[in-house]
């Protein structure tokens, strides 16, 4: 087909592709997928879009496929890879002219010439700069911008890579261009200046776009394009420039109307030439100390002092005080400890510092800082009354302010309270004295002046630890403020509790938790919302603390949580509802078992409020963690939940579901609590066991969690369980451990080795397809001693709780070696006794001298062969196990357990969940914990001496080093 007959059925799939009819839609997309990997297709959409004639729609949609073509098919190791004569032409293609008239393709132009750029330039389109500064400088004004356009593109990307190689080649197009760039950028600036002067708005704004895309070239090359820029005149004849240029667009934003289209691009260059400073600073720390004297000075100037009255706005006072932020906290700028250790450059940036940050100078800008920034504004007030849940997440952190004024204002003053406490702290001391007693609620600048102060001491409360006595304060002043009930007052009832929240875990003392609980208790019912939440806030902190202390709590309980859960039922917000769920968790993690009086009306709320969540999954998540703690404090009562909980894990870990993107984490561990608090299976809590299987195919960093379910389940129910479940089970087991970690491969194993501790019997037919891996691993001696332990565990409980399948086992994997059944045993005994050192854990170590024992009394050669061996195990074993008995002074094996009994405990310690008690109970019967490894070795001697007769046995112990004869007859005396 020729290029015009192609381009003609290009032109209509596109066309088509563009509809709104989905039966034309469709089909052209498909077309259009197909003819991908065509060669000419690039050629002909290439052609498609520079034809300025064409539908807007469609050569917007060429663009786009040429774009992702050159993602797939440019490199030449792709799959389907164009071929090198094409690309060529396509590139000449491409600069051809810069005249495209339509904004948005241009700039679509532009990013696809750069992703070329980033693959081919300057190797394969030496070209591409060249034609591009050439077209740059010409007269037509279309063509000087979209060259422009292109031309930041291409140094943004090319700006980005970041391999060595890459870089020497974008430092080599640096100093090969720079003067040009600076000279442009010059240029275009000196013009919009002039032509605001003139008034030519107009022109002006045309100006103004070819400054700001000649100044973010200028940024790319300055903080990439240099290794030492510092050496570098013209670098630092810019980055000097920066500040008269922002001084003079400061001065010109007083011109342009606030209306006026040029407005929002002047205030983006002004925020511009402030990044190309704060980046500079960031990748050359050193090569910018000449710069900081002039940046302190420029950034305090118009943020601190009249200078910036009525020019700046915030954006940019947000760049200054990060400059200031940046300067002060700067590693490279502080000396060591020990000043001879620090470089030189570190010396001079200190000492500039210090000559700029003068007590004055500290003085003025930590009072500003407090006295003008912390003031709440009046826009911040009317959203207060208008919209109090919003100013109360927003207050709290919320995303809508991570670059905005305050929170930037709170993180410059604690950066440099931080470093320059020793003069801030009697200026901020003075403030609080100045403050003293309640305020006049008439006066709103007084209360706002306080509210600010109050901020300023909570955020500072680590330093200021020694120098101001917080109970004192607590007693004499602030529980006085917060007993003001009129309404203005709210402010600072508000931020007189949220100051206590800063201090709770800095200097409070525990005696006076008790008036705390009863100002909260206070503060829940007040009659602003936001003074109720941020109260709410404060008792997450308090009960956080590790000086918490339930008892002193416990007479506040239920009429906080009674409080706490009708303020989660009337805010109306998501964010404000998971803020107030997170109090509640909290309370219910740490007041444990004594929550159980007073859920009633929360478990009764919670079917409610899931159900009118369903749009928001981030609260779904925090209904999960309160779940989470509820059913840990309800214990064996969580059952009466099942109606409610359990389909709720079933939604949360069922992989086929989209939600479970966001709630699996929180729904693996709600199911795993369940289980190990349910005091027996019920046939839903089983049937919830199918979602595991998909979550094991995962592979997922939730996989441990996974593996705890599983171990709850055989805990739980063994037989039902792995009667159901231990067949898929295997097969999953079976495809993990082909490709896992050494960690990963010791989670499963425990799983096997759990049942077989619960059900010997159950857990060696079922996990029968597992266990010649295990047997294979030990008689090839697994180098990675955990795996070995674990091998050696599982084969332990086998050998000793289920010997006919041992026998069957071995047998089989006799033939699988070719080997004798008495070979084959002989070279396990063999790998277990030297591999011994691998098992770190008593209970494992004495399990492997009771399985070794088990083959006693025999008349097998190979035992008896092996028996130094054994024996030299159990007087290892005898060792770990054997302690004096307080009472008698005779030895005991402290592995022993006779009866289960329930722990005291303490108000501050969690109880035993029913899995705990299933685990001790199971304990009662394990050979491990029911056996004495010292009476067995007895009974297991004397019966292999009853068979031998005394030479032959005698014979036999002559094989045993005599000393460890002797530690063992040590060990055995008495019975």
């Amino acid at each position: 087909m020729d290029m015009e007959s192609a381009s003609s059925v290009v032109l209509q799939a596109l066309t088509q592709a563009t509809s709104q009819d989905t039966a034309l839609l469709k089909p052209a997309e498909e077309q259009l997928r197909q003819w991908e990997t065509q060669p000419g297709f690039y050629s002909v959409l290439l052609n498609i879009f520079n034809n300025h004639m064409l539908d807007v729609n469609v050569r917007w949609l060429a663009v786009l496929y040429f774009k992702n073509g050159i993602d797939r098919y440019w490199r030449r190791v792709a799959p389907n890879a164009l071929s090198e004569d094409e690309k060529t032409s396509l590139r000449a293609g491409l600069i051809t002219n810069f005249n495209e008239p339509v904004n948005q393709i241009a700039t679509q132009i532009a990013v696809l010439i750069a992703k070329v750029a980033r693959l081919d330039c300057p190797r394969q389109w030496p070209e591409l700069i060249p034609i591009l500064l050439e077209s740059v400088k010409g007269q037509d004004g279309l063509q000087q911008h979209r060259a422009l356009l292109t031309f930041y593109h291409v140094t943004k990307t090319l700006a980005s890579k970041r391999l060595a190689q890459d870089k020497r080649l974008f430092q080599d197009l640096a100093s090969g261009i720079y003067s040009f760039a600076c000279s442009l950028w010059s240029h275009h600036t000196d013009c919009f200046l002039q032509q605001v002067l003139a008034v030519d708005q107009a022109h002006a704004l045309s100006s103004l776009e070819r400054t700001l895309l000649s100044l973010k070239v200028l940024r790319k090359l300055t903080v990439h394009g240099f290794q030492e820029p510092q050496q570098n005149m013209e670098v630092m004849g810019f980055l000097n420039a920066v500040f008269e240029r922002l001084k003079q667009f400061l001065e010109c934003s007083r011109q342009v109307d606030p209306d006026s289209p040029c407005r929002e691009k002047l205030e983006k260059t002004i925020i511009l030439y402030t990044k190309v400073l704060l980046d500079f600073l960031e990748v050359h720390p050193c090569a910018f100390i000449p710069l900081i004297q002039r940046s302190l000075e420029f950034a305090v100037s118009y943020v601190f002092t009249a200078a910036g009255d009525g020019l700046i706005f915030e954006r940019f006072t947000v760049q200054c005080m990060n400059l200031i932020k940046t300067i002060v906290k700067n590693e490279a700028y502080k000396p060591c400890k020990n000043i001879e250790d620090s470089k030189p450059e570190s010396l001079e940036a200190h000492k500039i510092k210090t000559a700029f940050f003068t007590h004055p100078t500290l003085t003025e800008i930590g009072r500003r800082l407090v006295s003008h920034y912390f003031l709440l504004t009046k826009e911040e007030l009317a959203m207060w009354e208008e919209d109090p849940e919003g100013f109360a997440v927003e207050e709290t952190g919320g995303d809508s302010w991570k670059y905005s004024l305050r929170p930037c204002t709170e993180v410059l003053f604690l950066d440099i309270f931080h470093n320059y406490s020793q003069t801030l702290t009697p200026v901020l001391l003075e403030m609080v004295l100045n403050l003293q007693g309640p305020s006049n609620v008439e006066d709103p600048v007084q209360l706002l002046m306080k509210d600010a102060v109050y901020n300023a001491v909570g955020l500072a409360a680590y330093e200021l630890f020694d120098n101001i006595d917080f109970d004192q304060w607590f007693n004499n002043q602030l529980l006085g403020e917060l007993q003001v009930s009129h309404h203005r007052y709210k402010l600072i009832r508000r931020r007189v509790i949220w100051l206590i929240g800063q201090w709770i875990s800095v200097k409070f003392k525990s005696e006076l938790r008790p008036l705390l609980y009863e100002v909260i208790l206070n503060l829940m019912q007040d009659p602003d919302l936001v003074v109720r939440i941020e109260t709410a806030t404060t008792l997450k902190l308090t009960v956080d603390d590790f000086e918490f202390r339930t008892e002193q709590f416990l007479p506040y309980l239920e009429s906080i949580f009674s409080l706490l859960f009708q303020l989660l039922q009337q805010v109306t917000e998501c964010d404000t509802k998971m803020q107030v769920l997170h109090v509640i968790s909290c309370v219910i993690e740490r007041v444990n078992i004594q929550i159980r009086p007073y859920v009633g009306c929360l478990v009764q709320y919670l079917p409610l409020l899931w159900k009118q969540s369903e749009e928001h999954n981030m609260l779904r998540c925090a209904i999960l963690t309160t779940l989470v703690h509820l059913v840990q404090g309800l214990g064996a009562e969580s059952k009466n939940l099942y109606l409610f909980l359990l389909p709720v894990i079933q939604l949360s870990t069922d992989v086929s579901q989209p939600p479970h993107v966001y709630l699996l984490e929180d729904g693996l561990e709600l199911w795993l609590v369940t289980l190990e608090n349910s005091p027996a299976i019920t046939p839903e809590l089983l049937r919830i066991f199918q979602n595991m299987s998909a979550l094991l195919e995962m592979s997922s960093e939730n996989l441990r969690t996974c593996f705890q379910i599983v171990n709850a389940y055989i805990y739980l129910s063994a037989t039902d369980f792995l009667q159901n479940y231990a067949e898929g089970l295997c097969r999953s087991f079976c495809n993990l451990l082909k490709d896992i970690t050494n960690e990963g491969q010791v989670q499963v194993l425990k799983v096997v080795e759990v049942a077989l501790k619960v059900s010997p019997v159950l857990g060696a037919h079922m996990f029968q397809p597992l266990l010649p891996s295990v047997f294979r691993g030990i008689v090839d001696g697994e180098r990675y001693p955990v795996v070995m332990s674990t091998y050696l565990g599982i084969m332990g409980r086998v050998l000793l709780q289920n010997a006919s399948f041992f026998s069957s086992l071995l047998t089989q994997m006799a033939s699988e070696y070719n080997q004798e059944i008495g070979q084959l045993l002989g070279g396990v005994i063999e790998m277990w006794v030297d591999r011994m050192d691998n098992i770190t854990q008593p209970e494992r170590r004495k399990l492997s001298s009771l399985a070794l024992l088990s083959l006693l009394p025999s008349d097998n050669s190979v035992v008896q062969e092996k028996f130094c061996g054994i024996i030299n195990i159990c007087v290892e074993a005898l060792h770990d196990v054997m302690t004096e008995d307080s009472d008698t002074g005779t030895l005991k094996d402290c592995m022993l357990m006779s009866h289960f009994e329930e722990p005291k405990l303490t108000d501050d310690e969690e109880p035993p969940t029913e899995q705990d008690k299933r685990k001790k109970l199971l304990a009662l019967e394990d050979p491990v914990h029911s056996v004495s490894l010292q009476q067995y070795v007895y009974e297991k001697l004397k019966a292999q001496q009853a068979l031998m007769g005394d030479q032959g046995f005698g014979a036999l112990m002559e094989t045993v080093d005599t000393e460890i004869v002797r530690q063992l007859q040590e060990f055995l005396q008495g019975l």
